[in-house]
């Protein structure tokens, strides 16, 4: 990686840094706060702080970010420090600015619409965070603590975190409010998982032909994606014959079955999708196809 690219990716990936906890601070302000929805995390924290002692939501946010990121370093290094240090402190900096604007908080009364912009914005914002291969800070370090010191899987401590701060609000909220809270933590938790596999998926095809050999030479030339060979026995007549296998993109699929049809009508396919995929004419540049040993380096 050249310098100018590497300092291009630093530029890109700070400035998305940047807009996901604004988008996250976004659905606090606009649709959480204003309509007393309650939620995990941090915020949640917050809100609970706020009820019982007054005090406001971004100085909170901003105290127990510090003392997480002091954490964060003591624990799991200088490396993990590099990648928070910005959303630590620019999230409760950006939550108290929007904060300042009156008509962020008349967007809506209706609560079911404020959950699911909420969620919406929350989980957009966390997993543009996330794909910059940064974190929010805040509850997100504990569970890395626990996860590097006894073992204890993320996901595991999250869940645990989010029903105990779930659990401190409803002591405060009825029952409705306690509903909506658990919709909007199921809602982000979706759409966090949906940003951060977004433009990864794609499809992977297998395909059993006697013609194989003339559906791989159309999956290299007319495609242009590469293909690998699977020796295979057929399960009736015992007969060996080579499987076709290729990754495509979503949009391609309907060409290659078009292509696959016209040569072979009676092939066999299985088509299925795959969360993500990388090498050649995917996470890396496809090699120049020059003759036919180039194009089979070209593979899944």
């Amino acid at each position: 990686m050249t310098q100018k690219t590497a300092l291009h990716k630093y530029f890109r990936d700070f400035a998305a840094i940047l807009f996901g906890n604004t988008v996250y601070a976004l659905g606090i302000v606009a649709f959480l706060l204003p309509n007393g929805i309650i939620t995990g995390g941090t915020t949640g924290l917050a809100l609970c702080t706020r009820h019982y002692f007054g005090l406001p939501i971004s100085a909170f946010a901003l105290f127990f970010n510090a003392a997480m990121f002091v954490l964060g370093v003591l624990v799991l290094g200088k490396a993990f420090a590099l990648t928070t240090l910005v959303s630590s402190f620019y999230y409760p900096f950006i939550l108290d600015i929007l904060q300042r604007f009156p008509a962020l908080s008349t967007i809506t009364s209706d609560k079911m619409l404020a959950t699911v912009c909420a969620g919406l914005l929350i989980g957009f914002g966390i997993g543009i965070v996330i794909r910059a291969g940064a974190s929010t800070g805040g509850m997100d370090i504990p569970p890395l603590v626990l996860n590097r010191r006894l073992g204890i899987p993320v996901s595991v401590s999250l869940y645990v975190f989010d029903f105990i701060i779930l659990i401190l609000q409803m002591t405060f909220s009825d029952v409705e409010e306690s509903i909506y809270g658990i919709l909007l933590v199921l809602i982000y938790t979706f759409v966090l998982d949906k940003v951060l596999t977004l433009g990864m998926a794609q499809t992977q095809v297998k395909i059993v032909s006697k013609n194989y050999e003339e559906i791989n030479n159309a999956i290299n030339t007319q495609l242009d994606r590469g293909s690998t060979l699977i020796q295979a026995e057929t399960g009736y007549l015992r007969r060996d014959r080579p499987m076709v296998l290729t990754v495509i993109s979503n949009r391609e699929l309907i060409r290659l079955n078009k292509i696959v049809m016209e040569i072979d009508p009676s092939a066999f396919m299985v088509i299925s999708k795959v969360n993500e995929v990388k090498g050649k004419g995917f996470t890396l540049p496809k090699v120049p196809r020059s003759t036919p040993k180039t194009a089979k380096s070209n593979t899944p």
